[in-house]
């Protein structure tokens, strides 16, 4: 299922990119990107606006209320939780799909470029059993894996007065902390445990990625930087980057709760 549905498809996809544009795998991940974004934008729409509804109700004075009449009885909070949801139209898992989808498409990505960039005979074989019929993969491989300064199927470094600097991973894990911080809805609420998780990730996330710069391929790594920058141009397209927060001591604006009748 994993093979059919994630790794041979976007191993061809690659490859019919990198076909289509010359043979440049640099250029064919960063056009892969986009459109992977592109093809999740109406996802990422949802999660704007189940972040925007779950700011509301953070903010809610009737939500604080009851937060506190049953601060001690965590089963009838949760209770209260679900039909104050029910009863302002938000889904709990519009926020948090993207995120979630996105962990197998790196996965996915990931397997991909290193069977595109196919380097045994065992590793050729795979390859072969995993492109559709129509591809001519003599044709193909090897692929050119060299992009600027990368071996795409190797991690990187770049070597500076004798130090091997992972250039890559830095950028991969400034992104996705600006990223994280421009596009995290603000809270006023103290007792808002969406933002306190949000806070969280917002360090845990360019960690992870980083870390995944730095030992992965680094065809993974511009994939991750490519899709920070167009994630964070999506967000300002509408009208959502709050470019404030990336200033220390900046207080969040006070959100207008609405409810729906």
């Amino acid at each position: 299922m994993w093979e059919t549905i994630i790794v041979a498809p976007f191993t061809n996809a690659l490859l019919m990119i990198y076909k289509l544009i010359g043979g440049n795998f640099g250029i064919a991940i960063i056009l892969f990107t986009i459109l992977i974004r592109v093809i999740t934008h109406p996802l990422m729409v949802s999660q704007i606006k189940g972040s925007t509804k779950m700011q509301e109700m953070q903010s809610s004075k009737e939500w604080q209320e009851i937060q506190k009449k049953y601060k001690d009885d965590k089963q009838m909070l949760s209770q209260e939780q679900m039909k104050y949801y029910k009863s302002i139209g938000y889904n709990p898992l519009s926020s948090c799909l993207p995120s979630i989808i996105q962990i197998p498409l790196i996965f996915g990505l990931y397997q991909s470029i290193i069977r595109a960039l196919a380097a045994s005979p065992l590793q050729l074989l795979t390859l072969t059993r995993s492109v559709y019929p129509f591809f001519q993969v003599g044709d193909l491989v090897p692929l050119n894996s060299k992009f600027l300064w990368m071996n795409l199927g190797q991690p990187e470094r770049i070597y500076l007065f004798g130090y091997a600097i992972p250039l890559l991973a830095i950028i991969v894990a400034i992104t996705t902390y600006i990223q994280s911080k421009v596009t995290m809805p603000p809270s006023t609420n103290p007792r808002d445990q969406g933002a306190m998780m949000g806070k969280m990730m917002t360090l845990y996330m360019p960690l992870l990625l980083g870390y995944f710069a730095l030992t992965f391929a680094s065809g993974l790594s511009v994939y991750f930087i490519v899709g920070n920058l167009i994630g964070i141009a999506q967000y300002a397209l509408l009208g959502k980057v709050n470019w404030r927060a990336l200033i220390p001591g900046q207080k969040p604006a006070p959100a207008l709760a609405t409810r729906k009748k």
